[in-house]
């Protein structure tokens, strides 16, 4: 289900029947292959978002402009919307990969300890993160992203409010944290980690195999195809993290991700908590808010 708030002030709700991969085929279930499974599904699901959300912006704003074209324009448009995002989220994957994923790696090359599988991971890991948070950093400082980040609490107090069997209203929803363990922020944060141990233990089977440290290329070739691996085993460690976590061991672990939520996650409004509990209602199937005014069904 996406919400989202309209000018007028309404709530505009889509809600879509979603079964998961991992439903349909038994063999997608194993542990490990589920995590790999659900990160690309998930991935998906968030491109289709943007374009719901893109769509409805679009439509508002020409509402207010009082542009008015023709059904077939419309629809020209629309379909212009949704591959001008897709074109875009394809070069955010790409530039992503290039700055978080290639770059570590050639800047730990340049201190020569190629030689050192768990030395250089530790290295390029280490720069992983300090890129990331900076980046998270960076992009806080706009207007525009604390808006985002505002909605990203929201979500957090009211899937708390949930699961604390809290009254879903958003005077109920604002006594809770905006800090949740199972968020993708401590997913990012889990990944980090584990992929030093992975990508190390790759890169020294490598090098007994060859006889020789993989070259720059040969790393990052290496290291890419083995991420399905990495995400569906960071997902396991997500998933036993919210089962255990009051265990000191899981605090620990997931403490990093926790802290970087105090910038990927900002204090919302009353407005926002409204929209977050209508979007969890309307994905668990619970009896509909008073707060929807409307509600599009997907085609």
């Amino acid at each position: 289900a996406t919400a989202v708030r309209i000018p007028d002030g309404r709530i505009l709700v889509k809600t879509e029947d979603y079964k998961s991969l991992t439903a349909r085929y038994k063999a997608l279930r194993l542990p490990i292959v589920r995590g790999a499974v659900t990160f690309v599904e998930m991935l998906i699901l968030g491109i289709k978002t943007l374009n719901f959300s893109a769509d409805v912006a679009m439509k508002e704003l020409e509402k207010e402009e009082a542009a008015k074209k023709s059904e077939a324009i419309s629809k020209s448009s629309s379909r212009s919307n949704s591959l001008w995002l897709v074109l875009s989220a394809v070069f955010a994957v790409g530039l992503g990969v290039f700055i978080f994923f290639f770059l570590p790696l050639a800047i730990s090359n340049l201190f020569k300890v190629d030689k050192n599988a768990v030395g250089f991971n530790l290295l390029a890991g280490g720069i992983r993160l300090t890129m990331f948070v900076l980046y998270v950093y960076l992009i806080s400082l706009f207007g525009e992203f604390k808006r985002i980040f505002q909605y990203h609490g929201a979500e957090h107090k009211s899937i708390y409010a949930y699961e604390m069997n809290d009254e879903l209203t958003p005077q109920r929803a604002a006594r809770h944290t905006r800090f949740h363990p199972r968020c993708g922020t401590s997913f990012i944060f889990i990944v980090a980690l584990f992929a030093i141990l992975i990508y190390a233990v790759s890169d020294t089977i490598y090098a007994v195999w060859s006889g020789h440290p993989p070259t720059l290329l040969t790393r990052f070739g290496v290291h890419f195809s083995l991420l399905p691996f990495v995400a569906g085993g960071s997902y396991e460690l997500l998933k036993l993290s919210g089962k255990t976590r009051d265990n000191r061991i899981t605090r620990l672990l997931i403490q990093p991700g926790l802290w970087l939520q105090r910038i990927t996650t900002k204090e919302p409004s009353a407005d926002q908590l409204e929209v977050a509990i209508v979007a969890l209602e309307s994905a668990l199937g619970l009896t509909e808010s008073k707060i929807v005014a409307e509600r599009t069904a997907a085609s």
